[in-house]
């Protein structure tokens, strides 16, 4: 099933964040910009999640459409997390690479959820 292997990349996503988080703490960096970045990367796993117990196509439609925006709200932190020095080169690329491939299928899927929503009320 596609959504759950988009369920698995966004968990795995948010695991890696958190040990990301974890470190820049540890290393004290900017806490207030790493806890921006943890609720909205965080996010974007628990709203997939709770898409799957959505009450009929509209509001799955929207909880996949906030994953959408909390993936970009999360590259924004990440990028000035990178450009601050709180986040080394290496994690940045590999965290927002991570963060534009689950955007990319959370794009993916709305447009083939809504194609077939209209096709269906019709």
């Amino acid at each position: 099933m596609a959504d759950s292997i988009l369920r698995d990349k966004a968990k795995e996503f948010a695991k890696e964040i958190v040990f990301a988080c974890r470190d820049m703490k540890i290393n004290k960096k900017e806490s207030v910009l790493i806890n921006q970045l943890l609720r909205s990367a965080t996010s974007i796993g628990a709203n997939i999640h709770e898409a799957q117990y959505a009450q009929g196509t509209k509001d799955f439609i929207s909880k996949l459409e906030i994953a959408q925006k909390e993936c970009y709200e999360t590259e924004y932190w990440l990028e000035l997390l990178f450009e601050t020095d709180c986040l080394s080169e290496e994690n940045y690329k590999k965290l927002h690479n991570d963060c534009g491939a689950i955007r990319r299928m959370l794009i993916s899927s709305l447009k083939t959820i809504k194609a077939n929503h209209s096709k269906e009320s019709m």
